[in-house]
């Protein structure tokens, strides 16, 4: 028996947006004159302490430039964020689509995301960014996924139940965290795959990847 969410809550990066595009990656580790790689695994060393506001930009970048051993000068600081921020902007195909058409067939939606103050500010103004009936970032409620009281606090906004929603995300730590609280998920890797599992196994709409 198919499975009706009363609920499907988003995450954001690599499900409504697309990955970052290769360019503003490099664009970034050109500013700090080392290679993508190196760049990237600094990055992503400090992300969560940023995503859940431990960090402010200007400590975030300073400790990305610390663990690459180069000084950031503080005219570079607002490209950084101009650069990182512009790269999570981008559309994913179709998702923002379904989002879109769900929440206007009565299906309630949320969007649940680890995600920075800088970039919030940025992609809250993105015209394609479908209506929500809530949204929570991560650097609002001060925990990131996979902590159980995010969701938690999620599932109280939308006013329904952990087994009334479906959850999408691109992290299996994250999916399989949402599953233990009794939601419903789907370990997200693309569009064709994700509106296969979904028509198989709940009674949701479903879009035509592109």
């Amino acid at each position: 028996m198919l499975i009706l969410p009363k609920a499907v809550i988003f995450d954001y990066g690599n499900v409504l947006s697309q990955s970052q595009p290769e360019a503003d990656v490099r664009a970034l580790a050109n500013i700090f004159r080392v290679a993508v790689p190196q760049f990237t695994k600094a990055y992503w060393r400090f992300r969560v302490a940023y995503d859940d506001g431990s960090l402010d930009p200007a400590a975030y970048w300073n400790s990305v430039a610390l663990s690459v051993s180069r000084e950031l000068a503080a005219e570079q600081l607002n490209g950084l964020i101009e650069i990182d921020s512009r790269s999570w902007s981008h559309p994913a195909p179709v998702m923002p689509q379904w989002a879109r058409e769900l929440g206007a067939s009565g299906i309630r939606t949320g969007l649940l995301s680890n995600m920075p103050m800088s970039v919030r500010d940025y992609i809250v103004g993105c015209p394609w960014l479908p209506e929500f009936h809530t949204r929570i970032f991560s650097c609002d409620f001060g925990r990131c996924k996979p902590a159980p009281e995010i969701y938690e606090h999620c599932l109280k906004q939308l006013g329904v139940a952990a087994e009334e929603a479906l959850f999408l995300d691109d992290r299996e730590a994250n999916v399989r965290a949402a599953e233990a609280l009794g939601m419903p998920a789907i370990w997200f890797t693309d569009a064709a795959g994700a509106m296969r599992e979904i028509a198989f196994r709940f009674a949701l709409p479903t879009v035509q990847p592109e």
